[in-house]
């Protein structure tokens, strides 16, 4: 007889959906078994998920609990009971996923239905709540708990607001009495609009694993985005603090998210962190790679942003043991000539002119309207996108990155719009061209990649990458000689880096 098909609903939604980053139960279940295990078999503990989409991790907190609670409670509509009332509550991120997370929970749209699992709620919502509440807007409009631009999230009362309860009200105010949890775990939304340029969008995961700590849990295990490893954007706090925090016990990374969520792309990759009250050491940082899996125990601190892969630690130990100088002193600032990336010139050359380099292909503009840089318009200097080769920070099917997307010497006399940074400015073509010689190796964007967490490049991302002599050129082998790299090292950077075509 064939075994009956029968799929579980909540991984056809992880599945199906490329905009919400739904959890799969497999992802769920992986989180919940960093905590430890005797925390099933008290009656006594008390699980939070203050961004419920799906459900999926109180369905699964609440399948270990009825299995471990058997002795205790044998009677099953008690222990049912018990486990719904006492001990497994949730926050939902908006009206739908409330109703969504109360079937996945109690079987039931209402707490209290016909078809609840539990007989003991006289209430709709349960201990499932949602409450619609608002953004406090500022006088930048901006919104004061999340930092929402007015501009795009003041809406109708039909409209949903995005107005996240956890981080828009107090614990009491929401659940209209003091709660102490003993486990906080989730996958909270990423990032909201921030009526910036184009797609801009501020991250907000950071609020919800801070909102989280304030409530002084005995373990919190949340999984984001891995962009905070190196700061950025509204995460240069967030990362100072995760990273001296002695309470991570561990840490686990996927550089490639599709290897985590296969049907999302989210620049920089994603992780998931246990934080105990109780641990006051180092982290256990454990790197997934397709079927790979890497795992050692090693501080977070070491440098000022976090070297995601283990097997890279010597490698730039090896590097920095040398005292030289960072890259980073011949890299221009942001936006080099003070240009949009919107600028486009005009397509007549006119006398003054410089050669105007954009993402829309070369135009022209007069040198008196180039608002900074303007030494560096008469020298030689390389030009690079301040956006990574790969689509959304993801490494090809080979599991190699490219890492630096279009690279070349500019002559005098040309100058970029702000989607380009400049690296070098020299008198000569020829040692242009030796920087540029040393910038496409692999051991030069291997460096780099250390320092990335996200599509873009920035100054500071160079910080690993030693200044050289350019009146030669360079090759790997030249450099792996110089540094005393071994053949697993050597391997082990041209396993991830591809070469530049």
């Amino acid at each position: 007889m064939k075994e009956r098909y029968a799929p579980d609903i909540l991984n056809c939604l992880a599945n199906l959906s490329s905009d919400e980053v739904f959890t799969s139960p497999e992802l769920a279940n992986r989180m919940l078994d960093l905590l430890p295990q005797e925390l099933f078999r008290s009656p006594k503990t008390r699980f939070l998920d203050p961004c419920s989409k799906s459900g999926v991790f109180l369905r699964e907190i609440a399948k270990r609990l009825l299995v471990c609670l058997e002795e205790q409670i044998p009677d099953l509509q008690e222990r049912i009971d018990h486990i719904m009332t006492q001990q497994v509550f949730g926050i939902a991120c908006t009206d739908l996923t409330a109703e969504m997370s109360r079937r996945t929970l109690y079987c039931s749209k209402q707490a209290n239905g016909e078809y609840s699992v539990s007989t003991a709620f006289s209430n709709v919502q349960g201990n499932l709540l949602y409450e619609r509440c608002h953004h406090t807007w500022n006088a930048q409009g901006r919104c004061e708990h999340c930092g929402a631009s007015k501009g795009e999230y003041l809406r109708a009362d039909s409209r949903e607001t995005y107005a996240y309860p956890f981080i828009h009200k107090s614990i009491k105010e929401i659940f209209h009495k003091d709660m102490q949890f003993d486990v906080i775990i989730g996958n909270p939304p990423y990032q909201m609009s921030d009526g910036g340029n184009g797609a801009s969008a501020k991250p907000i995961y950071n609020l919800f694993v801070k909102q989280s700590l304030e409530l002084k849990p005995k373990y919190l295990v949340m999984i984001t985005p891995s962009r905070w490893f190196a700061g950025g954007k509204g995460l240069d706090d967030y990362r100072n603090k995760m990273l001296s925090d002695k309470h991570i016990k561990v840490l686990v990374d996927y550089a490639n998210a599709k290897d985590c969520f296969p049907n999302n792309s989210i620049g920089g990759g994603v992780s998931y962190f246990l934080w105990d009250a109780t641990w006051n050491g180092k982290c256990n940082v454990v790197n997934i790679n397709g079927e790979n899996r890497n795992e050692t125990t090693r501080a977070l601190n070491e440098y000022p942003v976090f070297i995601r892969f283990n097997d890279a630690i010597n490698i730039v130990n090896k590097v920095r043991s040398f005292c030289q100088e960072s890259i980073e002193g011949i890299i221009s600032t942001r936006n080099p000539f003070g240009l949009s990336s919107k600028e486009r010139g005009h397509s007549d050359r006119k006398t003054n002119d410089a050669t105007l380099v954009t993402s829309q292909g070369c135009f022209y503009i007069d040198k008196k309207d180039v608002l900074q840089g303007k030494k560096l318009i008469e020298k030689y200097k390389v030009l690079i996108s301040k956006v990574t080769a790969e689509h959304a920070g993801e490494p090809d099917k080979e599991g190699k990155f490219k890492v630096l997307s279009r690279t070349e010497v500019v002559e005098p006399d040309v100058v970029c719009t702000d989607s380009y940074i400049i690296i070098g400015s020299f008198n000569s073509r020829e040692e242009a061209m030796n920087l540029y010689s040393y910038l496409i190796t692999r051991f030069v964007r291997f460096l780099l990649l250390m320092a990335v967490s996200s599509i873009n490049l920035s100054k500071e991302k160079f910080q690993f990458i030693p200044l050289q002599d350019f009146s030669h050129p360079w090759t790997d082998e030249m450099l792996y000689k110089k540094y005393g790299l071994d053949k697993d090292e050597i391997d082990f950077i041209e396993s991830m880096i591809r070469p530049m075509e």
